[in-house]
């Protein structure tokens, strides 16, 4: 049911509980949108302009009430592969901002006219050994791609075997920073503790919430710790996304590949809190509300966007009921 039919039958009783939900889903969609927005080539601040906006947009046009849509760690190597080889040398935010938007563009148009069409039932023809197998090639790729900013310093390579060698030769010339090495790894061990003796805890969260403490604190950035910086200030203005029509074909190839693994963990996700919620999945609704997700985003120096089972987990456990939340 979209977000607009929900609201004539919204019970009054719901509301502290979805509200109590979105505030806890907003300070851990903060440090991911931004961290997602990195591991896809583009700057900080476009994380949260696509997370505010993909969830406006799923909310109104989604078919489901607890679904929780944003920048996604399964498409932020799609992303980066797709937008990277039409950078320039110099790497221009700007352009890269731009390819990226007109890419969630795309996959909006892709999901949308894919759902006029009734061709919701094709998530249900990729076998689940397809994507086991592409998940956890992609966790390998994207857990190898990490390893240097986990430990604070960078690799430039252009495949797997170059980011491991780069990886181990950093690590062999000292190349690494131990306070920053220190400060990911704690955060990293105190999430598995945490999740596996209080699993009710929201252990990023207070992972985040800890880390950014600790930069006052301990004054990280003065030990060789990278920050985030300032970020700017206001909102990013409606915008149409301007690139070379030369780059419209890999743009474009990106984009099916992007919407395809888009639709499959949508329609994976809605289908596993649905069976415990009640609720029927809709493939074409689901498209649709993925395409008015993207399209927010594309429109406003954001980047295509997917399900998040992980989040659409805390907005359930938070006692979320609607798309308030």
């Amino acid at each position: 049911m979209p977000g607009l039919q929900v609201i004539s039958s919204y019970r009054r009783r719901w509301l502290l509980k979805d509200v109590i939900a979105g505030v806890v889903l907003t300070t851990l969609l903060v440090p991911q949108g931004m961290a997602y927005a990195e591991l896809a080539g583009l700057p900080p601040i476009t994380g949260l302009y696509t997370s505010i906006l993909c969830l406006l947009g799923y909310a109104v046009f989604g078919p489901s009430r607890i679904l929780v849509l944003g920048p996604d760690s399964s498409l932020g190597p799609m992303i980066a592969a797709t937008i990277l080889p039409l950078m320039a040398a110099d790497g221009d935010p700007k352009r890269a901002i731009a390819l990226a938007s007109m890419l969630a563009i795309m996959v909006a148009a892709i999901m949308i006219l894919a759902a006029v069409a009734k061709l919701g039932f094709i998530a249900d023809l990729i076998s689940k050994p397809t994507m086991i197998g592409y998940m956890n090639g992609l966790a390998l790729t994207i857990l190898i791609g990490q390893l240097p900013k986990l430990f604070g310093f960078k690799v430039s390579a252009d495949n797997l075997i170059g980011e491991v060698t780069g990886f181990v030769k950093g690590l062999s010339h000292g190349e690494a920073v131990a306070a920053a090495a220190m400060v990911g790894i704690a955060g990293i061990v105190l999430i598995l503790v945490l999740q596996r003796w209080l699993p009710k805890v929201p252990a990023v969260l207070i992972m985040v919430v800890l880390a950014i403490a600790s930069t006052s604190v301990f004054d990280l950035a003065g030990h060789g710790v990278s920050l985030v910086g300032v970020l700017p200030k206001g909102f990013p203005p409606l915008t149409i996304p301007s690139v070379h029509l030369a780059d419209l074909g890999l743009l474009f190839a990106g984009a099916l590949g992007i919407a395809l693994v888009s639709l499959a963990d949508t329609i994976s996700t809605a289908s596993a809190f649905a069976a415990r919620t009640g609720q029927e999945v809709r493939g074409n609704g689901e498209m649709i509300g993925i395409g008015a997700a993207n399209l927010a985003a594309g429109l406003f120096q954001g980047f295509p966007v997917s399900t998040s089972g992980s989040r659409t987990a805390v907005a359930e456990r938070s006692g979320a009921k609607t798309q308030l939340t």
